[in-house]
C-alpha cells in the first residue's frame, strides 16, 4: 500500500514522538527557523525605514532586493556549504534568505500605512530621529512587522527542512531524508504531520500577537490625536 491511513500515521507519530525521539529534531528545526527569522528581521527593519524615508535609496535597492527572490534556495545551499561550511550556520542563513524579502515589504508597507496625522503630531511634540522611531513609527508599525514574521516563520521553517535535507543537519529535515531512502512511507507521512502541526501552531501564535498589537496601535493613535 503507498499510502497509510489515518490511524497509521497518527499511531506512527505517537510511536516517534515517545521513542523515536521526534520532538528533538523539531526542536533543532525549530530553533534554525526562529534564528533565521530573527536574522532576517534584523537586517529587514532597518533597511525598510531605509526604503520608506530615502526615495532615491528606494528606487536603487528594491528592485535587487525583489530579484533576490528569484535565486532558487537549493541552487543557494551548495554554495553556503563552501562559504561557511556545514552546521546551523548555513540552515540559518538560508532561512535569513528566504525570509528577508516577505519581512521588509510587510514592514514597509506597515511604514508606509502610517497615520499622517499621528506623525505629524509627534513632529510638533519634538519627535525626531531616534525618538520617532522608537515611540512612534515601531509601535504604530508593529503589526506589520508581526505581520511579515508570521508569514516569514512559515517560509523558514520550509528553509530549514531543505537545508537539513540538502546540507545536513540534526533536525526533522534529516529524519525526513532518512525516511525517504529507507521508503518509510508511513514516517514520512507522520514527520510531515508534525511539520505542519508546529507551523500551524507558531503561525496561530504570532497572528494573535498581531491581532492585539493592533488593537494595541489603534488605541495609541487615538490618544494622540
Amino acid at each position: 500500500m503507498l499510502l497509510p491511513g489515518p490511524s497509521e500515521v497518527a499511531q506512527r507519530l505517537w510511536l516517534s514522538v515517545r521513542e523515536a525521539g521526534l520532538l528533538g529534531y523539531a526542536w533543532v528545526t525549530l530553533r534554525e527557523a526562529v534564528l533565521g527569522c530573527l536574522a532576517a528581521s534584523a537586517c529587514a527593519l532597518p533597511l525598510a525605514w531605509g526604503l520608506h524615508h530615502w526615495s532615491l535609496f528606494s528606487r536603487a535597492l528594491l528592485p535587487y532586493v525583489a530579484a533576490s527572490q528569484a535565486v532558487p534556495v537549493v541552487a543557494l545551499a551548495p554554495l553556503l556549504v563552501l562559504w561557511v561550511g556545514y552546521g546551523t550556520l548555513p540552515v540559518v542563513l538560508l532561512c535569513a534568505f528566504m525570509v528577508f524579502f516577505p519581512i521588509t515589504v510587510s514592514v514597509l508597507l506597515g511604514l508606509r500605512g502610517l497615520d499622517a496625522d499621528v506623525v505629524d503630531a509627534a513632529r510638533l511634540d519634538g519627535a525626531h530621529g531616534l525618538s520617532m522611531v522608537v515611540y512612534i513609527e515601531l509601535p504604530m508599525a508593529l503589526p506589520a512587522v508581526l505581520s511579515g514574521a508570521r508569514t516569514g516563520f512559515t517560509l523558514s521553517v520550509t528553509g530549514a527542512v531543505v537545508g537539513e535535507m540538502v546540507m545536513g543537519g540534526q533536525g526533522l529535515g534529516m529524519a525526513l531524508s532518512s525516511q525517504r531512502d529507507a521508503v518509510d512511507t508511513t514516517g514520512l507521512f507522520a514527520t510531515i504531520v508534525l511539520l505542519c502541526g508546529l507551523a500551524s501552531a507558531i503561525h496561530w501564535i504570532l497572528y494573535e500577537l498581531e491581532r492585539r498589537s493592533r488593537t494595541v496601535s489603534a488605541l495609541r493613535g487615538r490618544r494622540a490625536t
